[in-house]
């Protein structure tokens, strides 16, 4: 078998890690407005993301962030029912993330 190369954990990926978890930690807030204000659509879509984004190894964490950044759609947004307070930072979390993703799969085949 050829020699794969090996993949680091996610605590050795130390900016990724961070940033997941602050996203985590803004999708706890966003699930707790959806909650607050009785979105069953949007509690149901959320409930899963703050556990993913805290535990899913590096290379599974894009596609949590996706399901996450896929709320901001441009005809049916999570904007559209829970207020900017906790939409903007949640948006600005998963974004960071995904960016450290990229870069960190881009560099990863060097």
């Amino acid at each position: 078998m050829p020699d794969r190369p090996s993949l680091p954990a996610r605590h050795e990926a130390q900016e990724i890690d961070a940033a997941a978890l602050e996203a985590a930690r803004a999708a706890d807030r966003l699930l707790a407005a959806a909650r607050a204000l009785n979105s069953e659509r949007w509690v149901r879509y959320l409930a899963p993301l703050p556990d993913r984004l805290r535990d899913d190894p590096v290379t599974a964490l894009r596609a949590s962030a996706r399901i996450g950044r896929s709320a901001f759609g441009p005809k049916d947004s999570i904007r559209d029912t829970l207020p900017e307070s906790v939409t903007e930072p949640f948006l600005d979390a998963i974004d960071r993330l995904l960016r450290l993703l990229l870069r960190w799969e881009l560099h990863r085949h060097d």
